[in-house]
């Protein structure tokens, strides 16, 4: 199933989508949602982001390929960080420039897991279970921020403006990602262009290790990190994030 959220009317709700037609739900899609018999045509929806997640965490040097291009050992534990719930945005939604900002702003195409129930101290085996789904992301960074002062390594700050934790367009709960590949398109031109198989950390493995340090919620978002061919945006690029059988994310900065 693909579920997403958006907006018609005025009004927020959510559905699954199939063909070009979404069928609207009731109650909520982490808890036994009920068809309510209505649908719409796709093309009169506002997209939202698939879930509000009470938390986004994202991944550093979890691809081989950027690692051993940049001279990174390998983990041997996830690397993370924290990224404001405010900085998600959905499909289509306008990724705004920083006003308090001025430097390198990059796109970091990527793949998102949705939790679907709560997960504490999870085995990897039973981690799939508390996955709802997949999908694209773009883990917007002011890079420049980063280091900016050699004391205090600046991750949160730099991952949280407004508009920063692209995902979407839909949660896919049947997705497989063990054999799918993800491009990322700058104003049509492929920048980016990896096997999902490249982590060093799959996502039953991440959800498993993170599970054992804070408790994961429905709609918690773990972003998997990404993989060479990250670049700076300009004001006015159109990122589109494509992952094989999973969809395409599209948003313009600034």
């Amino acid at each position: 199933m693909k579920w997403l959220r958006f907006e018609h009317h005025g009004k927020v709700v959510f559905g699954t989508l199939e063909g070009d037609r979404v069928h609207l739900h009731t109650g909520d899609m982490f808890d036994s949602p009920s068809p309510s018999g209505e649908s719409l045509p796709l093309a009169d929806i506002v997209w939202l982001a698939p879930c509000l997640p009470g938390k986004v965490i994202g991944l550093w040097n979890n691809f081989r390929a950027a690692a051993e291009k940049n001279g990174w050992a390998q983990p041997s534990e996830p690397l993370y960080f924290l990224k404001s719930p405010a900085s998600v945005i959905g499909h289509l939604q306008p990724i705004p420039v920083p006003a308090t900002y001025d430097g390198r702003v990059v796109y970091e195409g990527e793949l998102a897991v949705v939790i679907g129930r709560q997960a504490r101290a999870v085995s990897v085996a039973d981690a799939p279970s508390h996955i709802l789904g997949y999908c694209c992301a773009n883990d917007v960074t002011a890079l420049e921020l980063l280091q900016r002062d050699p004391t205090f390594p600046q991750w949160t700050r730099a991952k949280s403006f407004d508009g920063f934790g692209a995902i979407g367009p839909f949660i896919d709960t049947d997705f497989d990602p063990s054999s799918a590949h993800l491009r990322t398109l700058v104003g049509g031109r492929e920048r980016q262009n990896y096997a999902l198989s490249d982590m060093f950390f799959s996502p039953a493995e991440l959800v498993s290790r993170i599970s054992h340090d804070m408790t994961l919620e429905p709609g918690d978002v773990i972003l998997c990190g990404t993989s060479l061919g990250v670049l700076p945006m300009k004001p006015g690029s159109t990122v589109e994030v494509v992952i094989d059988g999973l969809g395409t994310l599209s948003n313009t900065y600034g």
